[in-house]
């Protein structure tokens, strides 16, 4: 694997993508951050420069193609060449098949995975040519399984992780890497700061749901960000992040039909991972 001198990581003002950009800034690698909460990654931004670490910033949409290719290639004059991006900005949707509107499964779609599309898109011709480069685009556990109420965000993640594993055998041979992430639980925002709307049972109380998200959320920010880059470090294509991945990886593959009638008792308590 390459030395990691310089990175670009997407929803970097919070979770873990802040974890990451503060781990890669106390190991001296150049960054350049996007989110689209533009003062809370400023905020970030300013914490790392106080460490005299190369950093810079940009408020960014991810869901949006050409502002995608606009900011790689202005990190790309600010901080050289990328050897790594990290395709992490998500949101999350609770609701029924039913219920839920287009303009919200569209939403979610164009953030959780067309966002990890046109990150990859605008930093591989580059890294090809080269023949070198990382990867990191943020799937989920819930890229394996089905939960009630998460359709949108299941349909999302199962995408990046089938366009992960296809780009794998893609990139064989050409010293490009790809690393499919995917945690469990980790204590970040993504449901308070998400949609959440119905469930079988009816409309969501979001406080509610956010404290059942936090008595799941085992893993910290900072540990995920351990791992992840511990996995990228060691050439892994995936990267299970926290137990309860691990476990819900393997209850399901070994115990298929058996997960499923689990699933069917837990309707209307799901949550966002």
């Amino acid at each position: 694997m390459a030395e990691i001198k310089t990175a670009f990581i997407t929803g970097a003002a919070s979770g873990i993508g802040r974890a990451l950009a503060e781990q890669l800034a106390n190991e001296g690698v150049a960054l350049y951050l996007t989110d689209i909460n533009e003062d809370a990654l400023k905020n970030v931004a300013d914490d790392l420069k106080a460490k005299q670490v190369n950093v810079h910033y940009r408020k960014l949409d991810v869901a949006s193609k050409d502002d995608v290719f606009d900011t790689i290639n202005y990190a790309e004059q600010k901080i050289g060449d990328l050897d790594a991006i990290f395709n992490n900005a998500g949101v999350s949707l609770t609701d029924n098949i039913d219920t839920m509107t287009y303009d919200d499964f569209e939403w979610l779609m164009d953030i959780n995975f067309w966002g990890v599309v046109h990150g990859t898109k605008a930093v591989l011709p580059k890294m090809l040519e080269r023949g070198t480069g990382h990867i990191i685009n943020v799937s989920s556990i819930f890229g394996h399984i089905g939960v009630p109420g998460q359709s949108a965000y299941c349909a999302a993640k199962h995408a990046v992780k089938g366009f992960n594993e296809s780009i794998h055998y893609d990139l064989k041979d050409t010293g490009v890497q790809i690393h499919s992430v995917h945690p469990g639980g980790v204590d970040t925002g993504i449901v308070k700061n998400g949609r959440q709307l119905n469930n079988k049972n009816g409309s969501i109380d979001p406080a509610d749901m956010q404290k059942r998200f936090e008595t799941m959320a085992i893993t910290t920010p900072k540990r995920a960000a351990e791992i992840i880059l511990e996995g990228v470090r060691s050439s892994k294509y995936r990267i299970l992040v926290g137990k309860d991945a691990k476990f819900v990886d393997r209850f399901q593959r070994f115990f298929p039909n058996l997960w499923r009638k689990r699933m069917l008792k837990n309707t209307g308590t799901e949550t966002a991972f």
